[in-house]
């Protein structure tokens, strides 16, 4: 209950509490003309909002009448505060809650995609020189939609594999990281009542970025087509005929992700021409998240939708820096399009970032000179990152294989998720989905940090992956040899 009173010789008003978020106990004191105003924050429900200070204000000043109901006090509060309605289901995020997790629990955490290792030296050694140098102008805002130096030299490497002469002032925009390109092509594209078709497993953001821009998501699930010991990534499949079906007079946009995150899935080309052939059909234009386009493994390829014929009109593709140079600190992206398109992601951009930091730029684009006159060959990052990755991802699958989890060995990317039902674990019976519970008691019990794969799926959708969970292997050797120890300390459990 909070309670306000004035105390002024034998003078008290009380007035009832109003709401207050997350349980508090608090006092505030203020003094004016001689009067004492404390307000008192006990036992409050979680659902209840927080009395403003310019309230208390108001209300100490005598400005507030005394004769004012508690209840209409509440029912004001409770309008003028409250959130734009666009935000509703959006403020509960996966991160968060299991970052505080590992934190509290102190657990090795491969749960979270970021490398334990450092970026490539001639990239860091950029920054430096970009740091140390005596010019101004780097240490400034520089172009809004991207620095010069590094827009070219992004559009004299992807003009190659987009088969497209890209310009650099027209056909590439720099974000504050691929999410804040994925956050500007949704908003400057959907309209209220549109429909966005999404294809699970999908990256948490793109749901809630749909919603706040008033678009529908349409969900469209990758389904396991091979359940054995061990299965690939390239096992999972679209069923053509049920993506179709998704399609409607309102499909605004389709979102793509190749690979993809969670499950590595690396698209082939017929996949990729079937998706492109329904596009061009309905008229939509396809977000193509494309930020592990490096990654690949086993002699896989990475097809660019864009690249498919007359798909280039209608395809905005999303890049980044911190993927491509394993610093994801660093937070910046890309997308790259035509003008009829990215003038109105551009449009969001100018209004909401505006820039992007000059010096991070700058090293990024020393980065791609660099890589651009070795692409191909064995020491450009390009080819050294993935090569890097693959016996850590061959080692991570035989861990959890003799742990008893059935993987899927990805063909793309840093992330495998594998199969947990064969381990004999007593979980709660809450109503949370079974991979939450286990990613849970994982890292509470075995200090061992996962992420849960049903978070990547919509509501409907959730059994396909309620028995699975995501392990990062963009680690180091050290990283993964004691997750082989944890892990092995589950043999018993099969």
């Amino acid at each position: 209950m909070l309670k306000v009173r004035f105390c002024k010789k034998n003078y008290c008003n009380v007035y009832s509490c109003v709401k207050l978020k997350d349980l508090l106990l608090a006092k505030y004191m203020m003094l004016k003309s001689s009067r004492i105003l404390t307000l008192h924050l006990i036992n409050v429900t979680k659902q209840e909002t927080l009395l403003s200070s310019a309230f208390a204000r108001n209300v100490a000043a005598g400005s507030v009448p005394t004769s004012q109901s508690p209840a209409r006090l509440s029912r004001k509060m409770s309008t003028n505060f409250k959130g734009a309605d666009r935000l509703e289901g959006t403020y509960n995020n996966v991160w968060v809650e299991y970052s505080d997790l590992v934190t509290e629990h102190n657990a090795l955490n491969l749960g979270q995609g970021f490398p334990d290792f450092l970026p490539p030296e001639h990239v860091l050694k950029a920054l430096a020189e970009v740091a140390n140098s005596n010019s101004v102008h780097l240490n400034q805002y520089t172009r809004g939609y991207g620095h010069p130096r590094l827009v070219k030299s992004i559009a004299q490497l992807f003009s190659k594999l987009h088969g497209h002469q890209l310009d650099p002032f027209k056909n590439v925009l720099v974000t504050l990281g691929a999410y804040e390109s994925l956050f500007c092509c949704i908003q400057g594209l959907v309209n209220p009542g549109d429909e966005v078709i999404i294809i699970e497993p999908f990256f948490d953001c793109y749901k809630p970025m749909t919603t706040v821009a008033g678009g529908i998501p349409v969900f469209v699930p990758l389904r396991p087509n091979n359940l054995c010991s061990v299965m690939s990534s390239s096992d999972w499949t679209l069923d053509p005929v049920e993506l179709e079906s998704k399609f409607t007079k309102k499909t605004k946009l389709l979102i793509i992700n190749t690979p993809n995150n969670p499950l590595g899935k690396v698209y082939t080309k017929d996949e990729l021409t079937m998706i492109a052939n329904l596009c061009k059909k309905h008229n939509v234009i396809v977000i193509a998240d494309e930020v592990y386009e490096w990654l690949l493994y086993g002699g896989q390829k990475h097809i660019r939708i864009a690249t498919l014929p007359d798909m280039w009109e209608r395809t905005l593709t999303i890049s980044s820096a911190g993927k491509t140079f394993s610093v994801t600190g660093w937070k910046l992206g890309w997308t790259i399009g035509p003008d009829h398109l990215l003038k109105h992601v551009s449009a969001l951009h100018q209004n909401c970032v505006y820039t992007s930091p000059t010096p991070l730029q700058e090293a990024v684009a020393v980065g791609f000179e660099l890589e651009t006159d070795r692409l191909g060959k064995p020491e450009c990052y390009f080819n050294e990152l993935p090569a890097m990755l693959a016996p850590k991802r061959d080692e991570l699958a035989k861990q959890l294989l003799e742990a008893g989890f059935v993987p899927v060995i990805p063909d793309g990317g840093y992330f495998m998720v594998a199969d947990f039902s064969k381990l004999n674990v007593k979980l709660d019976d809450s109503d949370e989905p079974k991979d939450c519970k286990f990613v849970k008691w994982l890292i509470v019990n075995k200090k061992f940090a996962a992420i849960p794969s049903t978070v990547f799926y919509s509501p409907e959708h959730k059994s396909i992956a309620e028995n699975y969970i995501r392990f990062c292997f963009i680690k180091e050797d050290s990283t993964l040899e004691k997750a082989g120890e944890i892990l092995r300390d589950l043999k018993h459990l099969q």
